[in-house]
């Protein structure tokens, strides 16, 4: 891999890295809508993307120019509190004024095939994506790519079964539709993430690191997580 391609910074903690993406997107967002008019921006769940987002909650950011997409999904009705589109809805989406017909969804309700193939379709016309957020998992998936699984080269979107974390069906961008982007922040927090990421730096061909290196990505770790 080449590693050049990819930007690591290591950040006090979890606090300072929430921080530091909500001024990126602040600032992603205002660059988008000066040069295009329209801000199109990939979610990722976990504790610390929410964080980032909450901190941009009471703010004017141009909501009405947003186009929201997601990373991954897991296949679980549409109001369950485990859907990362619930969870965003709770900690920004629901609190600004983004029109509900530019928030979109992955239908996972519909099942890990059915959800894939309608997704596919939604995020076509979408790409490049002005930023894509995502976090990494402590075996170094990322989005719901997981170490030892071959993700399909012409696929934007792909179903995923017998998920190593429950639920076991889910829904997930691949490399390719992630790296589709103008921008990419990965996040990575926590003590429980050092030897993934250490793994990553050492040039292990993990998930995220795959897509680190599509999206020419910008990775900010804390230091729990570097070891430092």
């Amino acid at each position: 891999m080449r590693q050049s391609a990819v930007r690591f910074e290591i950040l006090a903690d979890a606090g300072v890295v929430a921080d530091a993406v909500a001024r990126a997107i602040r600032a992603s967002a205002a660059r988008a809508l000066a040069a295009r008019g329209s801000f199109r921006i990939v979610l990722a769940g976990g504790t610390t993307p929410l964080n980032a987002y909450r901190r941009l909650a009471g703010e004017d950011l141009g909501w009405g120019a947003w186009e929201v997409y997601f990373g991954d999904e897991r296949c679980l009705p549409p109001d369950h509190a485990e859907r990362n589109s619930r969870a965003a809805q709770t900690a920004l989406l629901g609190l600004v004024p983004i029109p509900a017909g530019q928030v979109h969804t992955i239908p996972g309700e519909l099942g890990p095939d059915l959800a894939a193939e309608a997704y596919a379709r939604t995020i076509a016309p979408a790409v490049p994506f002005d930023l894509v957020l995502l976090g990494m998992g402590e075996d170094g998936h990322t989005a719901s790519l997981f170490p030892g699984r071959a993700f399909r080269d012409d696929a934007l979107v792909i179903p995923v079964r017998e998920a190593p974390k429950p639920p076991p069906e889910r829904v997930s961008l691949t490399p390719r539709a992630l790296g589709d982007c103008r921008e990419m922040l990965i996040l990575v927090t926590g003590a429980g993430k050092r030897d993934a990421l250490a793994a990553w730096r050492g040039g292990e061909a993990l998930p995220v690191a795959l897509a680190a290196e599509a999206g020419r990505a910008w990775v900010l770790v804390d230091r729990a997580a570097a070891g430092a």
